[in-house]
Order: structure tokens, then sequence, then C-alpha cells
């Protein structure tokens, strides 16, 4: 039988036992490898002592993201599912309860919205870079959580002081950084998001009772949403929805970074970037997000059964579908590994293509409703380092791991001699 090019006569079994220490070796490669070793765009796999079917490219996406197929819940280990989501979040509703609740994470992401949310966050930018000039050097990772999280929480209407802003940040980078990680990362990641859901759950107490007034935005959004019962979310619910809109947005300083290496790699587009449209920089931004490694995967248990490529899938049955390997899938995408931003000239893309923020609808299923947010703020900062400042890349590690989930540049990307343009 030809999978996608690939030839398979039935669906593979790792060797392996159990895979646990594969995966944790491998990271993002690890569906891929085996995809790429098997001759398939499925396999079965054990994963801590579990039964797992591993899925990867375009077709196995629009499977995945069928939401009447899979449901979210309990298809992550606790310790990372806390981390990115948490119990009682839009991510493990399905059906009319998971499309009215993300009606209220939509209604957050107009254009007008983007647009104020691109203006902070360059505003803040430009104050930032005048504190860099005064140092030796930076570590960009660390500064885009501190820049985003000052503007995110703006955005939503939850202005914050110089001091907060280190404390949340320092929060939000924890959770990120711990998401796939066991041990005293994820740990760390945990503990601080305690501190960070009694700080939410007061923000949504203060707001309901009019001790603190907010202007429109997500916080009084979250604080007064109503779910399809006419029922206010209960106040841990409503804070956890609430870091669900903050924490995602500054996971986002990964793709800062990856912006800047992508700059510093290819520094024609540095200058193709200060002399073009507003099409080349959606083009430059989309081949960040396709080329280099956010999400590695996404788990998923089976709601509906069904059956394809000849594997039955059942009731309950556990599914990771691969999102760095498709992003990077040779039957779909030419030479994946270049970095070639043009290639979106010729290559319509459409819902279950370029899934680093999941594929499908966003209204209907489990596409991420932040992607507008993360793709306007890639062209503000690919925009301002390219027009808004001078710096310049020391020799330093920026090798990206990846075994280390989420990945990032081993340096952190280390900027020296900063000054405004």
């Amino acid at each position: 039988m030809k999978l996608n090019g690939r030839i398979s006569s039935a669906i593979p079994r790792d060797r392996a036992p159990d895979s646990t220490l594969s995966l944790l070796s491998e990271g993002y490669a690890f569906i891929p490898n085996r995809c790429g070793r098997y001759g398939s765009d499925l396999f079965m796999a054990r994963l801590m002592l579990s039964p797992v079917v591993c899925m990867s490219g375009r077709e196995a996406a629009s499977r995945f993201y069928d939401h009447y197929r899979f449901t979210r819940r309990h298809a992550l280990p606790p310790t990372t599912f806390a981390l990115i989501q948490d119990h009682g979040s839009v991510m493990v509703l399905d059906g009319d309860a998971h499309r009215h609740r993300k009606k209220m994470f939509l209604s957050l992401v107009g254009p007008a919205a983007l647009q104020r949310f691109s203006d902070l966050f360059a505003g803040h930018w430009r104050q930032a870079v005048l504190r860099w000039a005064t140092m030796d050097s930076v570590v960009l990772l660390d500064e885009a959580h501190r820049v985003i999280t000052a503007a995110v929480c703006e955005w939503a209407g939850l202005p914050l002081t110089s001091d907060e802003v280190g404390a949340r940040a320092a929060e939000f980078a924890a959770m990120v950084a711990g998401t796939g990680s066991i041990g005293p990362r994820n740990w760390r990641g945990h503990l601080l998001r305690a501190r960070t859901e009694r700080w939410a759950g007061r923000t949504i107490e203060e707001i309901r009772s009019g001790r603190r007034e907010v202007p429109l935005g997500a916080a009084r959004t979250v604080a007064t949403h109503r779910d399809a019962d006419g029922r206010l979310l209960d106040v841990k619910t409503a804070g956890v929805e609430l870091i669900n809109v903050l924490r995602p947005t500054v996971a986002n300083a990964r793709y800062v970074v990856f912006v800047a290496m992508a700059l510093h790699e290819h520094p024609h587009w540095v200058e193709a970037l200060r002399n073009t449209d507003e099409n080349t920089r959606q083009r430059f931004v989309l081949e960040v997000r396709r080329v280099f490694p956010f999400i590695p995967f996404i788990g998923g248990r089976v709601r509906e059964p069904f059956e394809w490529r000849g594997h039955a899938f059942r009731v309950g049955d556990w599914a990771l579908m691969d999102l760095y390997g498709t992003n990077h899938d040779p039957d779909r995408w030419q030479a994946p590994e270049r970095f070639d931003p043009d290639r979106f000239y010729t290559e319509a893309i459409d819902a279950f293509d370029l899934i680093s923020h999941g594929g499908g609808s966003a209204a209907d299923g489990h596409r991420c409703p932040g992607e507008g947010i993360t793709q306007t703020l890639l062209i503000t900062a690919a925009d301002l380092l390219a027009h808004s400042m001078r710096y310049e890349v020391p020799p330093q590690d920026l090798r990206i791991d990846l075994a280390y989930i989420p990945a990032r540049p081993r340096s952190g990307c280390v900027l020296r001699n900063v000054q405004p343009a």
C-alpha cells in the first residue's frame, strides 16, 4: 500500500517495548524519524507503558483535526497538560460547549484588537531598546519574555509596573519551559504557575466585585463570560482562561528569537523587509513558523471510531499528531529544510498544511485561536529588528537541540552593542 509516496503493507509498530526514553532523547524528531524508518505516516508505539498511534502529514492532520473524531481530554501527561492549558479550559471541551467558549477567545482577536496589540508591543520594544543600549549585551529570549508580558497584559487591560513585569514574565517563561520536561524544570513551572493562578483568580474576583476597573479587553471579557448554560465561569476556571490568553502569547518569545536568527542567517532578508510590502512580511513570518521548532506534537483521544490507512481507531485510543514533522514533510514541501519564504508565492496553503498552531478551523475545532496574535507579533518583531534598532550578533552557540522541548537556541540569542536606529 502506498502512503503519501511511502510504501507500507500495514501499520508498523515501533520495535522497542516502550519508547519513552527514545522520545525524551529525540524530542521533535521522534515521530519523523520513525515515519521515515517505517515508510509510513502512522505507526504504533508504547509511551509511558501505554499504546499510542503516532501520525504525521497533511492527511493525518485532516483526520486528527476533525473535531468529531478526537478530544483533547486525558491526551497528555497531567504534568504537561496543567502547564499548557489546565483542567476546565477550552482545550478539554468538545462540541457546542467548545464552540461557545472558543467564541470568547476569537472575539478578542479581531483586526482592531490585533493592531492595538501590535502598537503596544512595538511601544514596549522601543522602550526596551533604550534600556538595552545601556547594557554590554542582552539575551534576546529573556528580554522578549519581558516585552511580550508587558504588552499582552496591558492589551488585556492589566497594565503592570516594572517589578510586576519581571515577576509575571518569569512565571510565564517557567510554565513554557517546563512543558516538555520531567524533573526540576517541570517542577519549577508548576510552582510558579500556582503563583500566577492566585494572581489571576484575585484579578477575576476584583473585576467582578467592582474593586478593579478594567477597560474592554481580555481580562474583562473572561471575567464576565457566561457559558452556554448562562452561568459565569467559576473563579478558578476563569483564572485559567485568563492565563490561557496571556501565557501562550508570551510563549512567542521563542518565535521572536527565531525571527532574529532567520535574519542573522539570511541577512538579505533584513534589507528585503525594509523595502517591501505586507505580503512579503507575511510570507517571511510563515516560513519562520514552518521551519523553526515550536510545539513538537499534540495528543488526542478518539471520540468516535473510524478507520484510516487500514488501522481501526477505537473510542479512547490515544494518538499523537506530529506538528513539527508535518511542517517539514518532504511529500508536501519542496526542500523542507531550506528557509525560503518565497515558496509561499507559488505554494498555496490550506488549514492542514502549516500546522504550527494546529489544523482545521479555529472556530469549530482545536486550531489555536491565538494564531493571529502570533502572526501579528512576529511581523511586528521582524519590522522592529530590521528597522528600529542596530545590533551585533557575537559568536555564540545558536544551535537548536531538538531533544530539548520547547526548543530554543542554546545561547538564548545574545545581542551586543544594541542601539536605536
